[in-house]
Parts: structure tokens; C-alpha cells; sequence
């Protein structure tokens, strides 16, 4: 009798066992799911949707978009243009091919609201690997989400769907790659070779993450303190392991389809293309009155408020890229994105004693279930229609007036607006373009500088017309050319509307 007794009790016993097991498990799994780290994540996943639903508007992201249908098509990179005829068959370097690629893979997918599927993904993606970097970087996951906003204050100039998300998303990657190897193991640096393998094929920003690790290196060389300003000598054995995996990763640069001509490619921009950056609005310096401009300097004051406080310390290795970040900003709009990502974790850093910081053991699941489930209604909420991306293309675009080349068929040589070429690129190939967002290839061909002298009235507005045969002008309401042809003779107004006007060469002055 006591025998049957037992048996049910030791059978219930082993269940118990056994479910006290499963919670053990379950419980810290739901814990790490529903902490509070992740919660900020979500909220920073709403922030970068509610701020990219409208931006479905980058002229360049069409001819990325038909880049990555090129390559997908044909199986083969372009090592030549085929879009336009001003510049046709001239050689260009594909150096953002595998980003086109992933562009065309989304649209292929999932049409117009693939592409934003992606681009949202990304700009979350830049956003939450901002806030890791800055956790890490910090040790306070608190301040480390005031680092994700500076990040995102910064970002917004360069939320489009263009290869560069991608660039600056992986520097991120990178800059967490070294922190993990200086902080924890040395062998976190050989995941840098494969990055590299990867960025030099996505955007040119593999060059500042070269540069960046070679900063980090040289400064782990000294030991010293002057005032506030610190450096702490590495171990031998992490500079050797650092300085290995640079060699790697320069060596893995050449793992693309243009060789040397790619890896140098960032510096024929910088250094062999004025027209270019004196004309882009992009590659101008940063207004400081803007309010970028503004956000830049209170970063920049709380740094050196911080240090004049003798609240913190700054590391010489920070100081450099804080120093390189400044000037990249100063010297060109685009890059405050990159001051950014550079900023936010010294910052944070510096920061991290003035709050305490965030303690597992006290974390609640609940209340962290809520505000992810609050982040999730809002993404789904925020996403754009396949209507509402459809009105950003035809609000932005000249949709109607291609429509109207078409039906009325229009011939020969077109002149388009710069804005207007990527669009044309993908929504009339069959007219090739005289200029797009291409402008490091248009410099190389020379026809940039025309472009530029015609569009700005700096040369006689006959002279491009006919040496280029020109019969027909796509242009923006706005543009000075559009004051200006209906006042030359030969040419009249044949079609208008708020994003477009369509001049024709009258047949009798072909």
C-alpha cells in the first residue's frame, strides 16, 4: 500500500520538478523579451517610422531602384552608363552596386511598399544599433537613449532611400566591433574584414571607417593625462590584434568588381570633383543658423561644459574622431549625419555617472510589454497606404508630364531638371536622360559644368540647346530656364503643371 502511495508522488514530484524548470527558463527568456532596453527600442522603431512615412521622395533613389533592376536582370554589375546619352558608355565605378541590389530585391518583393518596408527597417535599424553602441559604449542604458536621439537629431538629414543608410548603419556596426574587442575580447576585431567585404560594395563610407579604426589604433599607443584630457596604452597583444584586422579589412576592399579604382573612389570625390561638391546642396558647408546648425553646437557645448566642470574626461581617441566628426560636418551638410554617430556615445559617456543606471533584478515585464505593444500599434498605424505612397511619388515627381511625352509623343534629345533624372531613369528609360543624381559621372564627362553654367544662366541658353540638338525641356516650375526659354525664339510652352513645364522646339526651328 505504501508502495502504490508512493509512485503518484514521486510522479508528482518530477512534474513539479519539471515545471519549476520550464518557468526558470521561460521567466528570464520573458524578462530579456519585455525588458526595459527593448521597450526603448520600440519607441525608437515608432520614432523612425513616423518620421520617414513622408519621405518617399529622394530623386535618387529611382535610379538606384533601376540600377538593382539592371544588375538583377542581367546578372552582371555596370561598369558603364546606360541611362543617359550625354554621358553614354562612359565608365563609372559601381560602388554602391550590393545596396541597389537590396533596394530592387525590396521592390521586387513588395512593390512601392517594399521599398518602404525597407527604408523604414533601416532608418529603425540605425536608430536601435545607435542605442546598443551607446549602452555599450556608456555602460548606462538610461543616458544611452538620450545618444540614440542625438543620433536620430542628426540622422533625419540623411533619411532617404539610398545607399548611404546602409553605409552608416554598418560604421555603427563597426564602432561597436571595436568597443567590444577594446573592452571584452580582442578577438571582436576579426569580425571587421568580412564587414569591410561587405561596405565596399554598399557606399563609399567604408573609407571614414578605415580611418576611424586607424584613429582608435594610433591612440592606443599613449599614456598620458593632461587636465581633463586622457589616454590609456593598450595591451600589446589588442594593438597587434587591431592593427592585424585593419590589414584584413584593407586587404577585403579589394573584394569588389572595380578593384583599386573602387577602394579610391571616396577620395577621387573629395579631392577631384569641385564642380560637384561646390554645386550639390548636400556637399555645402553646415549652416550653423539652421537647426541642425543649432543642435550641433549644444552637443558641442556639452562636451566642453562637461570638461570644464570637471564633470568627465575625455579620451584622446575621442577627441580625434570628435575632431574629424566636426570638420566633416563644417565642411559638408550630409555629413553632420556622421558628427552624429561619432558624438552620441562620447557624450553618453560622459554623461553616464549623472543618472543611475538601469538594474535587471527591478525591471517590470508588464509595463515594458505595454509600451513595446504601444510602439508596435504605432508602426502598423504610421505606415504609409500603397495610395498614400503613390500621392508622395506623383506630388514629388513629374508623373503627368511624362504621361504627356508619351501621349503626345515627344522625340529626340531631352533636356530634364538634375532633380528629375532618377525619376526618368525609371519611369521612361526609353528616353534617355541628359542628367541625373549622378554627378560624379557627369563631372567626369564633362557635361556637368555645362549643365550647371545653362541651368544658372552663366552661359548663352542657345549654346547646350544646339549643340546638343536638343528638342524638348523637362524642367521645374522653379528653375531660372523656365523664365527664360519661352523669351528664346523657337521654343514655346506646351504642357504645365505644379511639379513640371514641357518646352518644344518649334518644328519650323528644328
Amino acid at each position: 500500500m505504501s508502495t502504490t502511495l508512493l509512485a503518484p508522488n514521486a510522479a508528482d514530484k518530477a512534474k513539479s520538478e519539471q515545471s519549476g524548470a520550464t518557468r526558470g527558463v521561460i521567466g528570464p527568456l520573458l524578462r530579456r523579451i519585455f525588458s526595459f532596453p527593448v521597450a526603448l527600442s520600440g519607441l525608437l522603431s515608432a520614432l523612425a517610422v513616423l518620421t520617414v512615412r513622408e519621405r518617399f521622395d529622394d530623386p535618387d533613389m529611382w535610379w538606384h531602384l533601376k540600377t538593382g533592376q539592371l544588375i538583377w536582370t542581367t546578372r552582371a554589375i555596370p561598369s558603364i552608363d546606360l541611362f543617359s546619352y550625354t554621358a553614354a558608355r562612359h565608365a563609372l565605378v559601381p560602388h554602391e552596386w550590393l545596396s541597389q541590389l537590396a533596394i530592387y530585391a525590396a521592390y521586387a518583393w513588395g512593390g512601392n511598399s517594399g521599398l518602404m518596408l525597407l527604408f523604414c527597417g533601416l532608418a529603425a535599424a540605425v536608430l536601435i544599433a545607435g542605442y546598443a553602441l551607446c549602452s555599450l559604449y556608456s555602460g548606462n542604458a538610461k543616458v544611452a537613449f538620450l545618444g540614440s536621439l542625438v543620433v536620430f537629431v542628426f540622422a533625419t538629414i540623411g533619411f532617404s532611400i539610398r545607399p548611404h543608410l546602409l553605409g552608416y548603419l554598418l560604421l555603427i556596426l563597426e564602432m561597436v566591433l571595436i568597443h567590444l574587442g577594446r573592452s571584452r575580447d580582442p578577438r571582436w576585431f576579426f569580425a571587421l574584414p568580412p564587414l569591410f567585404a561587405i561596405w565596399i560594395n554598399c557606399h563609399g563610407s567604408f573609407f571614414l571607417g578605415l580611418i576611424m579604426g586607424g584613429v582608435i589604433l594610433f591612440s592606443g599607443f599613449f599614456n598620458f593625462q593632461v587636465a581633463s584630457l586622457v589616454a590609456e596604452r593598450w595591451s600589446p597583444r589588442s594593438r597587434r590584434m587591431l592593427l592585424l584586422s585593419l590589414a584584413l579589412s584593407t586587404a577585403a576592399l579589394l573584394l569588389n568588381p572595380s578593384g583599386i579604382k573602387q577602394v579610391l573612389y571616396p577620395l577621387d570625390t573629395m579631392l577631384h570633383q569641385p564642380i560637384n561638391l561646390a554645386s550639390v546642396q548636400e556637399w555645402q558647408p553646415l549652416q550653423l543658423s539652421s537647426q541642425r546648425g543649432v543642435c550641433f553646437l549644444v552637443v558641442l557645448a556639452a562636451v566642453f561644459l562637461l570638461l570644464a566642470l570637471q564633470k568627465a574626461d575625455l579620451r584622446l581617441d575621442e577627441l580625434l574622431l570628435l575632431a574629424l566628426g566636426i570638420w566633416l560636418a563644417g565642411s559638408h551638410e550630409r555629413m553632420i549625419f556622421v558628427f552624429g554617430i561619432l558624438a552620441a556615445p562620447i557624450l553618453t559617456r560622459m554623461l553616464a555617472a549623472s543618472w543611475e543606471n538601469y538594474d535587471a533584478r527591478a525591471d517590470r515585464a508588464w509595463p515594458n510589454a505595454v509600451l513595446l505593444a504601444l510602439s508596435l500599434l504605432t508602426v502598423i498605424w504610421a505606415f504609409p497606404s500603397a495610395q498614400s505612397l503613390a500621392s508622395q511619388i506623383e506630388e514629388k515627381n513629374p508623373v503627368k508630364a511624362v504621361e504627356f511625352i508619351r501621349s503626345h509623343n515627344l522625340t529626340g534629345p531631352m533636356l530634364n531638371e538634375y532633380q528629375y533624372g532618377g525619376y526618368l531613369i525609371w519611369a521612361m528609360p526609353e528616353h534617355p536622360v541628359f542628367i541625373d543624381g549622378r554627378a560624379d559621372l557627369y563631372e567626369w564627362a564633362g557635361i556637368l559644368g555645362q549643365y550647371t553654367s545653362w541651368s544658372t544662366l552663366q552661359s548663352d541658353p542657345n549654346s547646350l540647346l544646339d549643340k546638343f540638338h536638343i528638342q524638348f525641356c523637362l524642367l521645374s516650375p522653379q528653375s531660372p530656364m523656365a523664365r527664360v526659354l519661352p523669351l528664346l525664339h523657337g521654343w514655346q510652352s506646351v504642357y504645365a503643371d505644379p511639379n513640371s513645364v514641357i518646352f518644344e522646339r518649334i518644328p519650323q526651328a528644328r
